[in-house]
């Protein structure tokens, strides 16, 4: 895959995403401060935000404040938590008080509710500098956003999470918030040459966005200590969902964990998956095998072979799904204000939640409490699931063809996310692996409520193996 002029190459062993972790000793002795953090954040968002168009709305002058308060904490020895002052962006799908939340939908174009989403109220109280809102792909679907790619600008940055990944990406802040349905947060993060993690469904509370069974909040990061850290604070203030035990796991980063015994998945999307981003991703399963773990494929064990078959169809069973649940949600306002919405959304929420029906949806639903029987069996077999994160490197999106209907995929294919989604699962991706200078990530898949297990195993991925370019 040939590199373009405009493309800033990338390369996994070399690229150095922004951190936190790192900065915070130099706080407490007064050598660097939460402030001078921030504004070394925006002088990066001052100069590549015109071309990657990571935000919605920036809250400059609050977020120095929040800093200024930030620093005292740190100066005085009493930070709120080990994120305390940590700029971050929240996907412009969660309510902020003091920032409008639009969700890139012309309906909601100037909503501005005025309260916090359990997720930001709790980042507030660790400490965190709320920063602005980043970019979402209409309602969380798959019409493309502005947001361009930071390795690339003709390419996308994934969706729906486009601004949270491209703002990590582009080294403007060292975490983002991002939320994941089908393959939100896992395919930008894969993109965008982050780590990202989408914990067990219901883990960290969604307060107002429960309008769906398989949404979840989640990270973007430029390092495993920072994902966890961020995910873990929220945890323990907001807690999980209504009946839903909230993220456990120590309160410092877990560290790098060697599995036993792996899983190599391919699911339905392995054909789609291009020779040289294959040939990536058996470098990556070689090197884990050569370090001693028992790697187990469809060829030869009958359980994987047996959660492979359940997997086929679950890209359009997701999609099902998440029309349904989602056509309930913005039904009324599609029906009242039909122009502020793409033809892209009305064909594949509103239009698929029409042809399902709730009988198809009930169907839908016993088929993905047979998919999740089939993925337990792997339980007790497998410490962790791997599998690519994309179907390789972010494609180039140039528009619909005219007079033909609308692309149903033009932010990446999600067939390597919805497994995940489906199974209410942990995934993080590593960012690991490159193609043609551009990112490409490794998945690694845990059994529902094994998110500290998944997050070390993911960290021994990426502190121990060789990152691979192709």
């Amino acid at each position: 895959m040939p590199r373009t002029h405009e493309q800033t190459p990338y390369h996994p062993g070399t690229f150095e995403a922004l951190r936190f972790h790192t900065a915070t000793a130099a706080f407490r002795d007064g050598s660097d401060s939460p402030r001078e953090y921030l504004e070394r954040c925006l002088a990066t968002i001052a100069e590549r935000e015109p071309v990657v168009r990571a935000w919605v709305v920036l809250n400059e002058e609050g977020a120095r404040d929040q800093a200024d308060e930030s620093t005292r904490r740190w100066l005085r020895g009493e930070p709120r938590s080990p994120i305390d002052g940590m700029p971050i962006g929240v996907k412009d799908l969660l309510e902020t008080r003091d920032m409008p939340t639009q969700m890139g939908c012309a309906a909601f174009a100037g909503n501005f509710p005025k309260r916090d989403n359990a997720a930001v109220w709790a980042l507030r109280q660790a400490g965190a500098v709320i920063l602005g809102k980043t970019v979402t792909t209409e309602l969380g679907g798959p019409e493309p956003s502005p947001t361009t790619n930071p390795f690339d600008p003709r390419r996308t940055p994934g969706g729906s999470s486009s601004g949270s990944g491209a703002a990590v990406g582009a080294r403007m802040v060292p975490a983002a918030i991002a939320t994941q349905t089908g393959g939100s947060l896992m395919r930008p993060a894969s993109f965008n040459g982050v780590w990202g993690f989408k914990p067990s469904q219901g883990a960290i509370n969604r307060g107002e966005r429960q309008t769906a069974s398989m949404t979840t909040h989640g990270v973007h990061a430029g390092s495993a200590s920072d994902l966890w850290q961020v995910a873990i604070e929220i945890a323990a203030r907001a807690g999980g969902d209504p009946g839903r035990p909230a993220l456990h796991g120590p309160a410092a980063p877990p560290p790098a964990r060697v599995p036993t015994t792996v899983a190599v998945v391919e699911t339905e999307a392995w054909p789609r998956l291009d020779p040289v981003s294959r040939n990536a991703f058996e470098q990556v399963v070689a090197q884990i095998e050569a370090a001693g773990v028992t790697v187990l494929r469809r060829g030869d064990d009958a359980v994987v072979e047996r959660f492979e078959q359940a997997l086929v169809g679950a890209t359009e069973l997701g999609s099902n799904i998440l029309a349904w649940e989602h056509a309930w949600a913005f039904r009324d306002l599609a029906a009242d204000r039909p122009g502020d919405f793409s033809a892209r959304v009305k064909r594949f929420f509103f239009d698929t939640a029409d042809r399902l029906g709730a009988a198809g949806y009930e169907e839908a639903l016993r088929t993905r409490a047979a998919v999740t029987d089939a993925y337990a069996l792997l339980g007790p077999r497998a410490d962790a699931v791997l599998l690519p994160t994309s179907s390789g490197p972010a494609p180039v999106w140039s528009g619909d063809r005219p007079g033909s209907p609308p692309v149903r995929w033009p932010t990446g294919d999600p067939g390597f996310n919805f497994p995940s989604s489906l199974l209410g699962a942990p995934a993080v991706n590593v960012p690991l692996m490159s193609v043609g200078g551009l990112p490409f990530g490794l998945q690694v898949m845990g059994q529902p409520g094994t998110d500290a297990r998944t997050v070390a195993i993911a960290r021994w991925a990426g502190e121990h193996l060789a990152p691979v370019s192709a």
